[in-house]
């Protein structure tokens, strides 16, 4: 059959990226799908971001990651990833979203926007920075609602509502706040910051919602949105406030619907753990291999590049040992 594949990963991010490189030392055919760019999460990151981790820890298949810092920026990430898929010569397919797969027989169907393609075995690494959170109120869909933060630029001198208290979050506040010379308010749920705040930056965003110049609601949520101004629940009642856009850095999760449609289970639980064998990273689907964040379901800050990147040394490894075993059975 044309497009036949004994591995195909969906998810070209730096775990996809591993897995390929992983198959390709193997002698495995593979190929790598994407329905958006090279590393596309790590493209919409904001622009000005900071990995937490050091480069050394990020890189894959001996291909040195150089930066000019200890913590490599995004600009420095996207280098690195092209530099890495040109270096191992992988078999990309990008802006060629999957539409449907299934399992017919020993083999996988998978149906993308372009062509359709046949595999032995799948891996999805597909992370979760696609999907975001939403909270479901009146006004969400206005085009003033941002899910994702690129830049401060856009939000100068404009009054800005940011939800969360996470590292996102916490980055749009004192981002649009300093840079843009915006007037920023935080809608926060929890009662503090959130504690995995990178060390560097919260005493910063503490401080400057107590001296006041960033204004933060604690124990509140947002419950409407309109076209130039926001309701916020309270412990003190309902307030209104002026408004220009809300940056609603909600967190994001994993497309659940791939996992569904290859019939993985997951647990019954707001989690929404999928099922898989932590050695081999087997699925309840044989020949389903899960690698990197999809892993942790809706508990998205359990995997990270540095501590994933073995996802795709286990996986190929029990892809070999599969086929070792059934050639010496043939």
């Amino acid at each position: 059959m044309m497009n036949t594949y004994q591995v195909l990963i969906i998810g070209a991010g730096p775990i996809g990226l591993a897995c390929g490189i992983e198959a390709k030392k193997a002698g495995l055919s593979y190929t790598i799908i994407d329905k958006g760019c090279l590393v596309n999460s790590i493209y919409n990151y904001p622009k000005n971001m900071h990995f937490f981790s050091t480069s050394e820890r990020l890189e894959i298949g001996g291909v040195p990651f150089i930066t000019n810092t200890d913590k490599p920026t995004r600009s420095e990430a996207l280098t690195y990833y092209r530099r890495l898929a040109s270096a191992w010569e992988l078999d990309l397919k990008l802006y060629e979203g999957v539409e449907n797969l299934q399992k017919e027989g020993n083999h996988f169907v998978i149906y993308t926007e372009k062509d359709v393609y046949f595999a032995e075995n799948i891996v999805l690494a597909t992370g979760f920075y696609d999907i975001p959170n939403l909270m479901g109120i009146p006004g969400e869909h206005l085009p003033k609602v941002k899910h994702y933060y690129d830049e401060a630029h856009p939000y100068a001198f404009q009054k800005i509502l940011v939800v969360g208290a996470a590292n996102s979050a916490v980055d749009a506040a004192l981002e649009t706040f300093r840079k843009a010379h915006a007037e920023v308010t935080m809608v926060i749920r929890e009662t503090e910051i959130a504690k995995n705040v990178k060390y560097w930056v919260k005493p910063d965003i503490e401080n400057r919602i107590k001296e006041g110049t960033i204004k933060a609601y604690f124990k509140s949520s947002l419950v409407e949105v309109r076209e130039k101004e926001v309701d916020i629940q309270t412990p003190r009642g309902l307030v209104t406030i002026e408004n220009d856009f809300v940056l609603a850095m909600t967190g994001y999760q994993p497309n659940f619907k791939l996992l569904k449609m290859l019939g993985i289970t997951l647990s019954e639980d707001e989690k929404k753990f999928p099922t898989y064998n932590p050695d081999t990273q087997e699925s309840n689907v044989e020949g389903v291999y899960l690698a990197g964040v999809v892993c942790g379901g809706m508990v998205t800050n359990k995997w990270f590049i540095e501590n994933s990147i073995i996802h795709s040394e286990k996986i190929i490894h029990n892809i070999t040992a599969k086929k070792s075993i059934q050639a010496s059975v043939e």
